[in-house]
């Protein structure tokens, strides 16, 4: 994978959390909020903080996705997670020109490898329809080409409009409504790409909104979903925006849908939670 264009360092702060109805006697809770060192990105420091204080543990999952776990074992009204990261990314990379065929992706050594990122879940299933589009577009295209068919074809099709669904949503409802958020887009276009057979996951993270953004201004960023396919290597594509994952995304992780990566899960005994806030600021340093 060849790597173009100018890198970024970007400071990210998320802050999320629950209110409850009442004083909650304890709750078990994982946060996917840091983001991953790898070929794309290097992170140069991370920190969790919760509130109530509770010690914290951290690991990768079954995806390699970074997991900070924590228990609060003293009664809380409010549950606070704070993620703070400095991380610097690269440009896009470039497609190569001499990718592998239909033929050759069908390697049963392949096949068996992304098995996993090949079957549907409820959120990535598709009907009648969907299934015959994505017939249509191996079709009519060579693997990458046709990743690029999908990505294209579904910003046509689906407009973003964000509260216009909510994380349950699976991929026929939103072909069916033409409406949807980052994630319903990424599970739309996964859905499509497993379909036509390319190994494709869904990757959770942020984005910073503005491109040749000034240095040190903060602006409210957001949590941001995207998309990569197994073509003979990974490839990635941010279909919301139409464009190559570049130095303004940073990837926190990687999983077969949304219910892999949720920024914060968790479960506790007490009465209902009356809301969720979120908060995402990015500031680019360089």
């Amino acid at each position: 994978m060849t790597v173009s264009g100018p890198g970024w360092r970007v400071q990210i702060r998320h802050r999320t959390g629950f209110q409850y109805g009442g004083p909650v006697a304890s709750s078990y809770n994982e946060a996917r909020m840091s983001p991953s060192s790898e070929a794309r990105q290097t992170v140069l420091d991370a920190r969790v903080s919760v509130w109530p204080t509770a010690r914290t543990y951290r690991y990768q999952d079954y995806w390699g996705t970074t997991v900070t776990s924590f228990d609060v074992q003293v009664p809380h009204e409010v549950l606070e997670v704070i993620a703070d990261a400095t991380v610097e990314t690269s440009g896009p990379a470039a497609l190569r020109a001499d990718g592998p065929s239909w033929a050759e992706l069908t390697d049963p050594n392949d096949v068996d490898r992304w098995q996993e990122l090949l079957l549907p879940t409820p959120r990535t299933a598709l009907d009648e329809e969907l299934g015959a589009l994505a017939t249509e577009l191996r079709a009519a295209h060579g693997p990458d080409e046709a990743a690029l068919a999908v990505f294209d074809l579904v910003r046509r099709e689906v407009e973003y409009t964000p509260g216009a669904t909510g994380v349950m949503t699976d991929a026929v409802h939103v072909w069916r409504q033409k409406q949807g958020v980052c994630q319903d887009i990424s599970h739309l276009s996964v859905a499509l790409l497993r379909a036509m057979g390319l190994p494709a996951r869904y990757v959770s993270g942020y984005l910073h909104p503005t491109p040749n953004a000034p240095l040190g201004k903060p602006v409210t960023g957001q949590s941001h979903a995207w998309v990569e396919w197994w073509s003979g290597q990974w490839h990635a594509y941010d279909p919301t925006n139409g464009v190559p994952v570049g130095e303004r995304h940073v990837v926190v992780g990687r999983g077969r849908d949304y219910g892999d990566v949720p920024p914060l899960k968790g479960v506790y005994a007490g009465p209902s939670n009356t809301g969720q806030s979120v908060e995402v600021t990015l500031t680019r340093i360089r």
